[in-house]
């Protein structure tokens, strides 16, 4: 171990400017007041593949009404970040700056040239941004601030019932996967406007069970109108930023969203041809599980499925995972498929009776 100590307070990253002739590859970097257990093999991997300057941790928390947010494209590149400050009259991601980075050592011949105050965030991060630099690694994985007292004696509570190593990638994951319209969304057919997105009865208390277990979320849904033309994908991720906002000013999240535009059906005015296709990923196929099975190594004989339709539980089935119908939306009444769920609950807010039954078969 090797100390570097400050004549002077030089900010959250001032002090790299004593390692400039040290460093000769890329680096990790974190705040001393983390309580964290990451994988950093898989963060090591996609800032390579990514060819970034900066890769940064980042993850949905539970208020990110009042945190900085990343913003990304659909490539993961970090394009701004929104300013806890900033009066938000408009629907956000959920993705947060955890204090992880990998940085390539060319930074050193832009920043850190004499022993300075510096801000890694305002500084540096936001100047890379503007060269298309900086990419969003997001993970599930344990990273907490541990730096008051309160904060210090939970993450400590954490560690005693093992559940930061746990969340190491590196260690199988289970998940439970949620569809989206009639599940989390109250069903109203194909949603083309957002001001048709509203919640049902019981998704706050659902997803706050999910939270506070061993469980990650993870929204499995498909938007066949993407195909169809009546959204457009800007127009969906849109929809998908209300459903965070929604959750995230009550005090809930969810992992991550996978969704599936395609639709083999054709002949329709305005249809997007190239998505008009018999894909993997459209459910009752299992092609979005395989993907976030193997972005978070998520063991699926020890997940769960939920939703309110055949097609649902269909999916659930075919992917070797325990079922839950939820009876909102079209309450199974769909007719797909002749399949039964393992649980029936009314709603989301059931969720953890279903989860201590689970675990005792």
């Amino acid at each position: 171990i090797h100390y570097v100590y400050e004549n002077e307070p030089l900010g959250s990253s001032g002090s790299l400017f004593y390692l400039r002739e040290t460093i000769i590859e890329d680096f990790i970097f974190l705040y001393g007041d983390l309580m964290l257990d990451v994988c950093f093999d898989k963060m090591i991997k996609f800032h390579k593949e990514h060819n970034a300057i900066i890769t940064l941790l980042s993850h949905p928390n539970s208020h990110p009404f009042d945190s900085d947010l990343i913003i990304t494209n659909d490539h993961d590149l970090v394009v701004g970040i929104d300013s806890k400050n900033n009066v938000r009259q408009y629907f956000y991601q959920n993705l947060v700056n955890a204090g992880i980075y990998i940085i390539s050592n060319k930074i050193f011949k832009t920043y850190f040239t004499s022993p300075v105050k510096t801000d890694f965030e305002k500084d540096v991060i936001v100047n890379e941004i503007k060269n298309d630099s900086v990419y969003s690694y997001r993970t599930s994985e344990y990273v907490k601030d541990a730096g008051t007292p309160e904060r210090y004696h939970s993450v400590c509570a954490d560690v005693s019932i093992g559940i930061v190593k746990s969340r190491n990638l590196s260690n199988p994951q289970k998940c439970i996967f949620l569809d989206r319209d009639g599940t989390i969304n109250r069903y109203k057919g194909f949603i083309k406007e957002i001001d048709d997105l509203e919640l049902e009865d019981g998704v706050i208390e659902g997803f706050r069970t999910i939270n506070n277990s061993e469980y990650l979320a993870i929204i499995i849904t498909n938007q066949p109108v993407v195909a169809r033309g009546d959204v457009t994908i800007d127009e969906l991720n849109l929809f998908h930023k209300k459903i965070q906002s929604m959750l995230g000013n009550n005090g809930v999240y969810f992992d991550d969203l996978f969704y599936c535009p395609h639709h083999p059906d054709k002949g329709f005015d305005g249809e997007i041809k190239e998505l008009k296709i018999d894909c993997n990923c459209r459910k009752p196929k299992i092609g979005l599980l395989i993907k976030a099975r193997e972005k978070y190594n998520i063991d699926l004989s020890k997940s769960y499925f939920v939703g309110d339709s055949t097609v649902d539980i269909q999916t659930g089935i075919n992917a070797g995972m325990k079922t839950v119908l939820v009876k909102t939306g079209v309450k199974g009444e769909d007719d797909k498929f002749d399949v039964k769920a393992d649980f029936v609950i009314p709603n989301l807010s059931y969720l953890e009776d279903v989860i201590k039954k689970g675990e005792q078969r």
